[in-house]
């Protein structure tokens, strides 16, 4: 089976200051990091979106085995730039893997378990749980691209998830990290306190 995947990281970082895909993380950026584990966990062919900050991040690390995807209506938000990647993607893979740069801590066995579990069930769509939370990086089926392209902007791929509701495997894992949503300096000292970069156990949540 063949899984490609899209790393989304077109953002301006607005809430964080700071390009979240050069924020530091065991030794390595975020967006490094994210590539790695899903190489790590047999992903071809990765493709990194850019568009806030393209220059910059470019210069600032090597995305290698990762190909860069430049999204140049970037401000028109997310599905945005994963339907730039899903068309950039050659053919022949069975499904998709969507990560988000603001969801650092993938680690490639979640990964492996979310492929796993579509080659075994066919579901076409897999997303990892923690305790009952659905987190990141989440699974499509290649059957469900053309729908993803189609999608409204305002909706996100959010749409396609509701409409298939009925069919969404959730993938139960103790990897808290697939909920670690960084997008603030707060966010990013709980989840990452410790000096050198390294994951850390974030602060107890908050109460709704």
């Amino acid at each position: 089976m063949r899984v490609a995947g899209i790393v989304l990281a077109a953002g301006e970082s607005r809430r964080m200051g700071f390009p979240k895909a050069l924020l530091p993380i065991a030794g390595h950026t975020f967006v490094e990091h994210i590539v790695q584990a899903l190489a790590a966990a047999g992903v071809e062919p990765i493709h990194v979106v850019l568009g806030a900050h393209a220059d910059r991040i470019q210069a600032a690390v090597d995305l290698a085995p990762a190909q860069v995807v430049l999204n140049p209506d970037w401000p028109r938000g997310q599905l945005s730039s994963l339907q730039a990647g899903l068309r950039a993607l050659p053919a022949g893979y069975d499904a998709v893997l969507m990560a988000l740069v603001d969801h650092p801590l993938v680690e490639p066995r979640v990964v492996r378990a979310v492929i796993d579990a579509h080659a075994r069930t066919g579901r076409p769509i897999v997303i990892p749980v923690h305790h009952g939370r659905r987190g990141h990086p989440v699974l499509f089926a290649a059957r469900l691209v053309p729908e993803l392209l189609a999608a409204p902007l305002d909706a996100g791929a959010r749409a396609v998830v509701r409409a298939h509701a009925a069919e969404v495997l959730e993938v139960p894992t103790e990897a808290r990290g697939i909920l670690a949503d960084i997008d603030t300096p707060q966010l990013y000292a709980e989840w990452l306190g410790a000096d050198d970069g390294s994951a850390a156990e974030p602060a107890p949540e908050r109460s709704p």
